[in-house]
C-alpha cells in the first residue's frame, strides 16, 4: 500500500499542496468534488490530522455520518469506504471491479469492512461512484 504524503501537521492541504502531489491525477480529484457537490450539496469535507497515521486525512460525511475517507499519493489519491456486512449483497452485485469485490471479501468476520478505490484518473472514478451510492444506502 502507498504511504501517504501529506505527513506534515503544520503543512494544511491546500489547492497547491495537493497538485503538487496529486499531479496527473489533479483532474480525477477535481472531477470527484464536482461530481460530489453537484448531486450531494448537503456533504460536509473536513481535513484534519491524524497522529496515530501521521497524515492529513479528509473525511467526508452526510450529516453525521462518515461515507468515505481520502488520503493522498503521489500521483493519486485513495477513497476508503467502510461497508457493513448488510450491504454484502449490494456489494457483490455492484458494477465495481472483481478485485474490489474480492477486497470486500477477504473482511468477513472483520468489524470494519472496507474498500479502497486508488484513483489515477477519471476513468477511476466509476467505482468511487458505485460504492458511493452503495454507501449511501444506509446513509
Amino acid at each position: 500500500m502507498e504511504k501517504p504524503v501529506l505527513s506534515d501537521p503544520k503543512i494544511f492541504p491546500t489547492e497547491e499542496v495537493l497538485s503538487a502531489h496529486l499531479g496527473k491525477a489533479k483532474p480525477a480529484f477535481t472531477s470527484l468534488f464536482e461530481f460530489n457537490h453537484a448531486n450531494h450539496p448537503d456533504f460536509v469535507e473536513r481535513w484534519r490530522y491524524y497522529n496515530d497515521g501521521k497524515t492529513w486525512l479528509l473525511n467526508v460525511s452526510r450529516k453525521k455520518k462518515t461515507l468515505f475517507w481520502l488520503s493522498v499519493h503521489d500521483g493519486s489519491f485513495r477513497t476508503s469506504f467502510y461497508l457493513n456486512s448488510k450491504l454484502e449483497r449490494d456489494v457483490l452485485k455492484s458494477k465495481i471491479p472483481k478485485e474490489l469485490k474480492d477486497q470486500y471479501l477477504k473482511t468477513a468476520g472483520e468489524k470494519f469492512r472496507a474498500v479502497r478505490v486508488v484513483v489515477k484518473s477519471k476513468n477511476d472514478l466509476d467505482a468511487y461512484k458505485e460504492l458511493l451510492s452503495i454507501k449511501m444506502l444506509k446513509a
